[in-house]
């Protein structure tokens, strides 16, 4: 495989790697927000989020829609929800199993 795919590859991988973003990302797998939405469901400030959103807006991670006065983000491709939604399982898995290790070890 062409070498320019796995640093595309790794430069898409790093939109991921901030809380935030991930944040952001989760709340958008219900739909579409508003920066405003997005301000009040995650508590961080607006110009906090905006720069999160630029980032993934440039990445291509994030459409962009503007209706009115608002300006309204969406994921762009329903894989990076589905890749999302995997990510968070196998975080959940362990999290599972390292509670179960956790019991084996204090139980013994």
């Amino acid at each position: 495989m062409d070498k320019r795919i796995y640093i595309m590859h790794a430069e898409m991988c790093k939109v991921f790697t901030s809380p935030v973003r991930l944040e952001i990302l989760d709340i958008l797998r219900d739909g579409e927000k508003s920066v405003n939405e997005l301000v009040q469901l995650t508590g961080f400030n607006q110009s906090n989020i905006s720069h999160h959103l630029q980032i993934m807006k440039d990445k291509g991670i994030l459409r962009v829609e503007k209706k009115g006065n608002y300006v309204f983000y969406s994921i762009a491709n329903p894989k990076v929800s589905k890749a999302f939604g995997m990510m968070k399982e196998i975080v959940m898995d362990q999290l599972a199993e390292s509670g179960k290790l956790y019991k084996t070890i204090t139980t013994g």
